[in-house]
């Protein structure tokens, strides 16, 4: 795997030659035989997706929440030190004025004034604020990790859809090209027939014209392939126009894909972490419930502190306290009772779309299996489909070079032997895409 360094080195470089030429040094690192395989994107995909970036960003934030968080069930401490330059003026205020103060007067005359300090406070006890909220940041925390392995479900499952979908592209680009092919051979011979008179013009024309419809197939079959190749690059994080050539490679079964529907949705349910991702913020958002609650009573901490002052450095005067500091907000104008208020409403909606993604969990895993179930019987069919269809190509070639068969039976011959052969290029598409969604649907990376 490419190293983080390098691999900002060859997005953030501002040459494109030199961004595509990284790329494929990337993919040329781990292929086989040349060739990109399914692994090998998977792995590129995990290294530099940046929606895989983002989210581990964002738990890497929610780490300094808990940080946050937990400071304040620390000590604190602090030292201070002031240095002035500053008169020594007596000015008087309202009120009885000591007797032997003399009366208020002004100089310009200034002195050093120097004061160092240091005080420390120890929390003891708040009805479980602190305490609520550090616990509130660690669930937060678990949460964004299971968002970060939602990311990587979804990153998965996008780089194995693509990469079906661009193996697709390719195989059905190879029919299209061998129906050109053959199809160019079927003019060849049909001029020769009509050259001897055994063919009249119009089977030249209707092979001509099949021809070109062929080599239209072609051209989108290219395109199709083009675009495959770019989605892919996109779900890898790579540029573009990344070029490789793709393993002959299918996704294998999944494990337990035949099971009962029930035994699927118990072990999606244990898996995806998009609800464990909603259990984790509505435990984050009943203790946080308890430590808004907790703002009601009163915070007990001990505080001490030290001392010096003086005008001279050599001659600084020392003092120190220890003591207890009670505070008691008990009047905020209602502020505690409406963030209760709020947090136990935003409980309510994590409560119900958590119930709403258990009901989503069957729906996904129910389509995926159906979807596993429904591409295994279309293979079959469409490998038979195929078989049949190109034996009667076969037969009809033969019939039109002995002149028992026409153009037209040829050309419908071409077409269903071209059409089966995309329809089973198709059907192996989609048993893989089924498997990668239902991968996707137990919250397997």
């Amino acid at each position: 795997m490419l190293a983080p360094a390098i691999w900002a080195a060859m997005v953030m470089s501002s040459s494109p030659w030199s961004r595509r030429a990284r790329a494929d040094e990337l993919i040329a690192s781990g292929a086989a035989g040349g060739k990109l395989s399914m692994a090998r994107a998977e792995a590129i995909a995990l290294a530099h997706q940046p929606a895989i970036v983002e989210a581990a960003g964002q738990t890497e934030a929610s780490e300094g929440r808990v940080e946050e968080a937990r400071a304040g069930y620390l000590p604190q401490a602090a030292i201070t030190g002031i240095y002035q330059r500053t008169t020594g003026n007596f000015a008087p205020r309202p009120g009885g004025l000591p007797s032997n103060v003399a009366a208020a007067s002004w100089a310009s005359t200034t002195y050093n004034y120097f004061n160092f300090g240091a005080s420390a406070s120890q929390l003891i006890y708040d009805f479980g604020q602190t305490n609520g909220r550090w616990r509130a940041a660690a669930a937060s925390r678990d949460a964004a990790r299971e968002n970060e392995r939602t990311a990587r479900v979804q990153t998965l499952l996008g780089v194995r859809r693509a990469y079906l979908q661009a193996r697709a592209q390719a195989e059905l680009a190879v029919v299209a090209e061998q129906t050109v092919t053959n199809q160019g051979r079927h003019v060849v011979q049909t001029q020769g027939f009509v050259r001897a008179g055994m063919r009249p013009d119009i089977d030249l024309a209707r092979v001509r014209t099949d021809l070109a419809n062929a080599k239209v197939q072609l051209v989108n079959a290219n395109n199709g392939l083009a675009l495959a190749r770019a989605t892919l690059n996109q779900a890898m994080g790579l540029p573009v126009n990344t070029r490789y050539d793709l393993a002959e490679e299918d996704l294998p079964a999944v494990p337990g894909e035949d099971q009962s529907v029930d035994e699927l949705i118990t072990q999606a349910e244990k898996s995806r972490p998009e609800l464990a991702n909603l259990i984790e913020q509505r435990r984050a958002e009943e203790l946080t419930v308890r430590a808004l609650k907790g703002g009601y009573g009163p915070a007990l901490s001990a505080t001490a502190g030290a001392t010096e002052a003086g005008i001279a450095i050599d001659g600084l005067v020392p003092n120190w306290y220890l003591g207890l500091t009670v505070s008691w907000p008990f009047l905020q104008g209602g502020l505690t009772r409406g963030q209760v208020r709020e947090a136990n409403g935003t409980l309510r909606a994590l409560s119900a779309s958590e119930a709403a993604l258990r009901l989503q969990v069957r729906i996904d895993v129910e389509q995926a299996q159906l979807g596993v179930m429904a591409a295994k019987s279309t293979i079959s069919a469409a490998g038979e489909a195929l078989v049949n269809a190109r034996e009667l190509l076969r037969l009809a070639e033969r019939r039109y070079e002995t002149g028992l068969g026409s153009a037209i039976e040829l050309g419908d011959a071409q077409v269903a032997a071209t059409a089966a052969a995309a329809q089973e290029v198709t059907a192996r598409f989609n048993l893989g895409t089924a498997r990668a969604q239902l991968l996707a649907a137990l919250g397997v990376a």
